[in-house]
């Protein structure tokens, strides 16, 4: 199951899955997990902290796995490419509260912050998902929202525009090196195509999600990749797949139809 959690949702919208509910006020998602486990493949366009109200949570970044447990909060990078589980433990389905940081709202809280706030010469944080201290911010931040996963108890906007200042003031506290990785809106913001697809080469994106998430626009990136391959994107991909499906078998002891499976063929 593809998400992108940045994606307009109307309020109250329950999603097609009759197991798992989604409620989206103003950039905060509130997210009902019924069934045992339910994994997705994510990857935010925007920064996020995503909080474990009850059940666990699993992440997977393809070299370890971060296990969120109830009353624990992560930050996700934005365009981070992640695996999660979301499922019942001790009794408790999931529930998880999302608060998205959109460009726009983080280029209003720039604005209003003192200068002096931000050192220049102080280094970004690596783009990695990074499970935050329970500090006290973080947990009034989020116990102040719970009553919210009533779908009967609206709050108004302007209430939830304040409970992502209050996020945002929670990480600058936690780590000064938030804020340089927060609010760098350079553009064009664009990274190395190859080395891109190279490491995603296992998803399946669209074209225009291939210049998205490269930072470029959907013509930029077609005259890009045209200087470093004399292969279309999509053939592109194709080779790499059989590449490295060629690499595994000849390790042994796999199927074909799973190493092409892990290689990212649809086989259906």
């Amino acid at each position: 199951m593809n998400t992108n959690m940045n994606q307009k949702q109307s309020k109250d919208e329950e999603t097609s899955d009759a197991m798992k509910v989604i409620f989206n006020y103003n950039n905060i998602f509130f997210s009902f997990f019924y069934d045992d486990a339910t994994a997705c493949t994510h990857r935010s366009r925007e920064y996020a902290m995503n909080y474990v109200y009850s059940g666990e949570m699993v992440l997977d970044n393809g070299r370890e796995q971060i296990h969120v447990g109830k009353g624990e909060c992560v930050f996700i990078p934005r365009d981070h490419h992640i695996s999660l589980l979301k499922k019942a433990c001790d009794g408790e389905r999931y529930c998880g509260i999302f608060l998205m940081f959109t460009r726009n709202f983080l280029r209003e809280m720039y604005g209003k912050l003192p200068r002096n706030s931000f050192p220049a010469d102080t280094p970004k944080l690596e783009p990695e998902v990074i499970k935050l201290p329970r500090t006290a911010e973080i947990t009034s931040l989020f116990s102040s929202m719970t009553p919210y996963f009533d779908a009967n108890v609206k709050p108004q906007d302007d209430l939830m525009h304040l409970k992502l200042q209050e996020g945002l003031l929670a990480l600058l506290h936690i780590d000064p090196r938030f804020a340089p990785t927060l609010f760098d809106f350079n553009e064009p913001w664009k990274i190395d195509i190859i080395d891109f697809m190279n490491k995603n080469y296992m998803y399946e994106f669209t074209l225009e999600e291939l210049a998205h998430y490269t930072g470029r626009s959907l013509a930029t990136f077609k005259r890009d990749f045209k200087k470093i391959s004399s292969l279309t994107p999509e053939k592109w991909l194709i080779r790499k797949r059989l590449e490295v499906a060629y690499a595994m078998m000849k390790e042994g002891g796999r199927r074909i139809v799973d190493v092409y499976a892990e290689v990212g063929f649809n086989l259906h």
